[in-house]
Formats: structure tokens, sequence, C-alpha cells
């Protein structure tokens, strides 16, 4: 499951994913909102991963992956690295499948992550400053242990877990112009890529990331993984490193990809609460912020942007009503 090891997911993948998860999850609404297009000049379909039971997409990938292990695997259990959804989502399926699971994370996890792992009994362990820390912790009990090393990027039932809201996307609706996809490790972009080519081969997938974090985009652009430093304030955007096995897949099937600022992004969220009834993390937000940063390019198009989660900080929520204060002192 770990990096160099894995192979390339494909359509097939996603197909079996969509089959073995229908005993799990519902298809997720995907809805236009008259207020939300005309403020961005476009036709925009909203799909609501936000509604998954752990409030993001990545709770597909997790359950694709306990679903597809043996009984004695599951019972020695897994362990993986990250300080976002990717952990719920494997905390989520572990518990579903009563297998155990262990998730690094930096020191400096807020608590609230903490306690949402800890509710669903995943065993959490704080260590070092970094994920570059967390990642080689975890790799270090996964020796001693014998627990599964998940990579949050590098594992092919992730990528085909996730894919299966872009099945979902072209088997509502085939005649998307574009679909905008965040990336943080590329799993739901590498799905988006395999779903697109084989159902609606004629739509641009376009990939976003924040300017504060672009290792993806940098790796994307290079031909090759590169690591950059992180400063966004979207956690699910936050990637220090290109992942190998996403990259491989989004060379051959990303269309482009484009950075927002932080700021671009927060816009995005204030503009999904008001006109959309939305609330999106950040990495959520992203997509449309990328349609709000330069509008020109999705003029009149079909467009489909996935809200990858709702898993807003507290922080986020503060500066949404500060938002939604000062537009209602301007308009008096």
């Amino acid at each position: 499951m770990e990096d160099g090891c894995a192979s390339l997911p494909t359509f097939a993948d996603l197909a079996a994913a969509r089959d073995l998860l229908a005993a799990h999850l519902p298809v997720t609404p995907m809805w236009s909102y008259p207020a939300l297009n005309a403020a961005v000049g476009a036709t925009v379909f909203l799909k609501h991963e936000n509604v998954q039971p752990t409030g993001a997409f990545k709770v597909r990938g997790g359950l694709n992956l306990l679903a597809g292990l043996s009984p004695a695997q599951r019972a020695i259990g897994t362990i993986t690295y990250s300080t976002g959804n990717h952990a719920q989502s494997m905390a989520y399926a572990s518990a579903r499948f009563d297998a155990p699971c262990t998730v690094v994370m930096p020191s400096n996890a807020a608590s609230s992550k903490v306690r949402a792992l800890t509710a669903l009994g995943a065993v959490v362990e704080l260590h070092g400053p970094d994920m570059a820390s967390a990642q080689a912790r975890a790799e270090q009990l996964a020796a001693e242990t014998g627990q599964l090393l998940v990579s949050p990027g590098d594992t092919p039932e992730l990528i085909a877990g996730v894919g299966t809201a872009y099945m979902e996307i072209f088997e509502a609706r085939s005649d998307f112009d574009v679909v905008i996809v965040p990336i943080g490790s590329g799993t739901g972009a590498s799905g988006a890529c395999l779903a697109a080519g084989r159902l609606a081969p004629h739509c641009r997938v376009v990939g976003v990331q924040s300017t504060a974090a672009r290792a993806a985009h940098d790796s994307w652009r290079a031909g090759e993984c590169v690591r950059r430093p992180i400063h966004t304030r979207a956690d699910g955007l936050a990637t220090g490193r290109g992942y190998r096995l996403p990259q491989a897949v989004l060379c051959g099937g990303l269309a482009d990809f484009q950075l927002v600022t932080d700021d671009d992004i927060r816009s995005a969220q204030a503009l999904l609460a008001s006109d959309a009834h939305t609330l999106a993390e950040g990495a959520g937000a992203a997509s449309l912020a990328a349609i709000l940063a330069r509008p020109a390019r999705f003029a009149g198009k079909r467009v489909a942007v996935v809200v990858t989660g709702g898993n807003a900080s507290p922080a986020e929520i503060a500066a949404l009503a500060g938002a939604g204060r000062t537009a209602v002192s301007d308009a008096a």
C-alpha cells in the first residue's frame, strides 16, 4: 500500500468499488443553484460530498480499502498518517468493519480532529512537528506491529473508492464541459480522470490547489514528484509533496492545473454559504474558487464542481460569520 509498491488503478477498479460501496453509501446529491450561476457566469452543478457520514468524499476510499481486506488483515488492522479527512475516512471504515486503526498525526494537530478520530475508535499518536515526521513514525510502527501501512496518496484502493464520486457525476449528466477538482494528494483528481476518460471523454478535468501549498501542482508541471512548503489555511490542500501514483494518472488525464490564493478560497466559501446554502471547508470550496479567480475561462460553460468536504474549522466558520455581518452592514 506504500510508495513504489502499487500498480495504477483502472476504470474497472472504479466500477468494482462503485458496486461495493452501494451497500454502504447512498449516491450523493448534485444540484445547480440559479443565484450561484448568475454570480459566476456559468452553469455550475455542485456535487455534495459534504453530506457524507464523515463530512468528506474520502470516506469512499477508506470503505473500499477495508472491504477488500481479508478477515486476517482486518484483525491486525491498519496504520496511516494524516491530519484531515483521510484519517477520518480510515477511522470510520475501520469501525464499520470492526478493525483496529492507528493514525499518526503531528504534535500540533488540532484537538478537535483528535477527538473526532478517538470517537470513531481509532488510536491516535501525536509525533513530530510535521507530516514527514508523522509518516516516518507510522512506517516504524507498521514494521513493529504488522499493521497495514496505508499511504494517503499512493494506495490504489483509495483512488478507486473516491473515483466513484465522479462516476456518479458523469452517470447523472454526460454533457459537462469541465469538472474542477481540488487536489491535495491527488486521489480525487486521479479518480476524476479515470471516470471522465471512460464516461465523458470530451469533459476537461481541471485541478486546483492553493498557491500556499503547491507541491502537487509543481509536481505535475515538472513531470516528477517534488516537495514544497505548506502555508495554506486549507487543510485538505496542505500536502508538502507529490505522490507517485496519483501523479502517474494525472500526467495523462489532467487537462490543466490552476492555482488559487487562500483569499480566493475564502471568497468561494462565502459564496457557497450565501448562494448555495452550503458549508464547505477550504478544500471543498477550492473548485469554485478556480472559477472566481478566472471567470472568463468558464463563462457560459457547464461545470461540475465537487464540494469535497464540509469539515470547516471553527476559524473558517467564524470568518464566514464575519463576512455575513459585513454584508448586512453594507446593505444597511
